[in-house]
């Protein structure tokens, strides 16, 4: 029989405390545009000033039929992404953009190492072989984020307290003004208008 280290079961029961003491809301959002459309692939992220950093989970964007899949990936600041191909057809994978200046020459099959995005914000890319694969990956500073269906509706859980949040869809070069929204209980809708 294992026994727990001190350090260990302490840190356990911290978390499992801290579980129990946050509740946790169900939160539904429905995006629109200005003319009150739902939006597909929209991005809206939560910001708070308790959450603790955490290390994401390694990302992967699919090449196949000459298209990014997904067309838009939203990421937390630090995270890896890969770009296997599975066309039969070369690559050749960059991106411009502030935020990620990177490209994968000509290849086929899977890159042997991953793309480190460290810092957050918009980054578009592109096929220098294909002009018209177009793609976006959405770099936040947060482990809370979602993106529509094609409802343009998402849903996350949050805990408890006061966030502020951005939203952000295709074809905009930065997301909309930063908004506050108080959570409570056990369900939520909100409703989130884009310019």
């Amino acid at each position: 029989m294992r026994f727990l280290s001190r350090p260990l079961l302490g840190a356990g029961l911290w978390l499992l405390c801290l579980g129990l003491s946050a509740h946790a809301a169900e939160v539904t959002l429905i995006v629109t545009d200005a003319a009150g459309r739902l939006v597909t692939d929209a991005v809206v992220a939560f910001y708070d000033k308790k959450t603790p950093a955490i290390s994401p989970a390694p990302g992967k964007i699919v090449q196949k039929n000459k298209m990014f899949n997904p067309k838009v990936t939203v990421i937390q600041t630090g995270t890896k992404v890969n770009f296997p191909n599975e066309d039969t057809v070369r690559h050749h994978v960059y991106s411009f953009s502030p935020a990620k200046k990177f490209e994968l020459k000509l290849y086929s099959g899977v890159p042997t190492d991953p793309v480190l995005f460290d810092q957050a914000g918009l980054v578009t890319l592109g096929c220098n072989i294909h002009d018209s694969m177009v793609g976006y990956i959405y770099v936040v500073d947060t482990p809370f984020f979602v993106k529509t269906d094609d409802q343009g509706k998402a849903m996350i859980k949050l805990s408890d307290g006061q966030y502020s949040y951005q939203a952000w869809l295709p074809g905009q070069n930065k997301p909309g003004t930063e908004q506050k929204v108080n959570i409570e209980g056990a369900a939520t809708e909100l409703k989130i208008a884009l310019p």
